[in-house]
């Protein structure tokens, strides 16, 4: 057994990044791994001051000796996306000559607006993972190697309550979901547009952030269709799919968008805006609806086709199982010379 620590600004939320953690957590331990949480926010084994994204100082050195003794930490984007940059460099000072995995989520210079912030860096006991190919890639541009492991997702997850989710919400015709944050990449206008060419209702899920509040206010406020701007509250995110009738993956940009899986999983179609690891992902085989394609998707919700989620669930069950993921995962660890010691199969 390794002593294996995950470290992240922020960990046990609903973040993409926390989420994909805690998935990464349950696959090592069930490889039978100890495995430690440093974050500077969120629910962690261990919260340290100046290790949250939106601190405005780093972390005191000795407050991450709690890494001390571990075989190998797994770092959860903060050297990718380094909005707390004294953060990032107080833990490449403590790593240094350590054992150290960075798993890349977002780079910076993929977005506009944080391309001026500093790449990740390599160093001999260091190893880089990335969540799709085009990240890959453009690492190695820059001189880092780098392995690709999608977003891993549960292929049977329970059905959710649509009848008990639609009436919480008050809805009775079409639902469309917006299962993320509201933030600029989000298009949320694009996802307005698709429900007033569908005359559904659109669920916006998640809050708005990065000072996106006015800007969502005004969107809102011209909105031609119901708008429901809520959380889940009470209801599970299954409950959230089984409510709707099509998922809305209306962004510019995602680092992989979890939601376009999840669509799968849940049996819905997917109305995609295709940004460029969208593409990626579509390159598997999957069927999905273009966000502009309102009539393809109109007809197929007035006569659905089952064999469509079939076929993509089967993919889906190839290429992204949860099921799959301590295996690939013990593939990472065997690099750093770390053996497994429960069998990494299917559990």
């Amino acid at each position: 057994m390794a002593r294996l620590a995950i470290v992240s600004y922020r960990l046990g939320g609903g973040d993409g990044v926390a989420i994909e953690s805690a998935k990464w957590i349950e696959a090592l331990q069930r490889l039978g791994h100890e495995v430690l949480t440093v974050a500077g926010d969120g629910r962690a084994d261990v919260l340290v001051d100046g290790l949250a994204l939106d601190d405005d100082h780093g972390p005191d050195p000795r407050d991450l000796d709690v890494l001390d003794g571990v075989d190998l930490t797994i770092v959860e984007n903060v050297a990718s996306l380094p909005l707390n940059a004294s953060a990032r460099d107080v833990l490449y000072d403590v790593l240094d000559s350590r054992h150290a995995l960075f798993h890349h989520h977002d780079l910076s210079w993929q977005r506009p607006h944080l391309a001026h912030l500093e790449g990740p860096r390599d160093a001999p006991t260091w190893s880089h993972v990335t969540i799709n190919e085009l990240s890959r890639r453009e690492l190695a541009e820059r001189g880092i190697t780098a392995s690709t492991l999608y977003n891993s997702f549960d292929c049977d997850p329970p059905p959710g309550r649509r009848d008990v989710a639609r009436a919480s919400l008050g809805v009775t015709g079409r639902l469309a979901l917006v299962p993320t944050r509201a933030l600029a990449r989000k298009n949320i206008a694009g996802a307005l547009g698709l429900c007033e060419a569908l005359g559904a209702t659109l669920w916006l899920l998640g809050p708005a952030e990065d000072g996106y509040e006015e800007e969502l206010a005004n969107l809102l406020a011209r909105a031609k269709v119901p708008v429901i701007h809520r959380g889940l509250d009470e209801l599970s995110i299954d409950d959230a799919y089984g409510a709707c009738d099509v998922v809305v993956v209306s962004s510019t940009w995602e680092g992989f968008g979890n939601p376009v899986l999840e669509s799968v999983t849940h049996a819905r179609p997917l109305a995609l805006y295709p940004y460029p690891v969208a593409r990626e992902i579509r390159a598997s085989g999957f069927r999905f609806f273009d966000l502009a394609e309102t009539s393809a998707l109109a007809s197929f919700l007035e006569s659905p086709e089952e064999s469509l989620h079939a076929a993509n669930l089967a993919l889906a069950r190839r290429h992204f199982n949860l099921a799959d993921l301590p295996t690939r995962l013990a593939g990472l660890l065997a690099a750093h010379g770390i053996s497994s010691p429960a069998p990494p199969g299917r559990q």
